[in-house]
Formats: structure tokens, C-alpha cells, sequence
């Protein structure tokens, strides 16, 4: 799916939700970037620069494939020095499956990182 179409996931007797793929997208890059130890998500910026600018900029270093409301994640991360990166990617890879699943009730397959680099103090 690209970026401009939607998802339906739900279909009921008064109408259907959609979701597009750039809000699930949004959605796996806001939970990625509230683990401690992840700096940023590449071709992205700090979360106190986020209510400035639009959301596509939120969602670059992130690519989400929406097939049979099945999800899966790719995320290319810049961690900060000192942190574990095994214990602080499955922290990511936990917070990301749980985000996306609770607010879209689609089931998230895979959440795989890519670390791009390491950011020191």
C-alpha cells in the first residue's frame, strides 16, 4: 500500500472505519521514539519539534506494509550511546506491536529495526 491509500478494517451496519497506512505509520514512529535510548527515527526529528510540522515528516524513517490487516513495521532508528541496543530494540519492537495493535485493532506480524547509528551524548 503507498502512503495515500486506506484500509478498511471494520465494516458495520452504520458505516466502515478506514485507516490509512500513514497514521499506523504515525503511530509506530510516536511509540518507537518514547523508549529511552532510541535518539531518533532517521530523516526524523526530536518529539518536541512534532506539533510544528506536518506528519510526513513524523513518519520518515518508518515503512508500514498493511496486507489482510496484517501489519508489518520497519523502523530505521538512531540509538543513543550507553543503552543495550538487544534489550532497548525489544523494548521498541514491544511498545510499537502494543501501540498499533491497541489503537487500530490490526495485528502487527513483525516490527524490524534498523539501526542506522548511535547518537553519543
Amino acid at each position: 500500500m503507498d502512503s495515500t491509500t486506506a484500509l478498511n478494517i471494520e465494516t458495520s451496519k452504520i458505516g466502515s472505519v478506514k485507516i490509512a497506512d500513514d497514521v499506523v505509520a504515525m503511530i509506530a514512529s510516536l511509540a518507537a521514539t518514547e523508549v529511552d535510548g532510541v535518539s531518533a527515527l532517521i530523516g526524523n526529528i526530536t518529539n518536541e519539534m512534532m506539533s510544528k510540522i506536518g506528519m510526513k515528516s513524523l513518519t520518515k524513517g518508518v515503512k508500514v506494509e498493511i496486507v489482510d490487516q496484517v501489519v508489518s513495521v520497519h523502523l530505521s532508528l538512531i540509538f543513543e550511546f550507553g543503552y543495550s541496543i538487544p534489550e532497548t530494540s525489544r523494548l521498541v519492537q514491544e511498545k510499537v506491536k502494543s501501540a498499533i495493535e491497541n489503537m487500530t485493532g490490526l495485528t502487527v506480524a513483525d516490527v524490524n529495526i534498523h539501526i542506522v547509528s548511535v547518537k553519543s551524548n
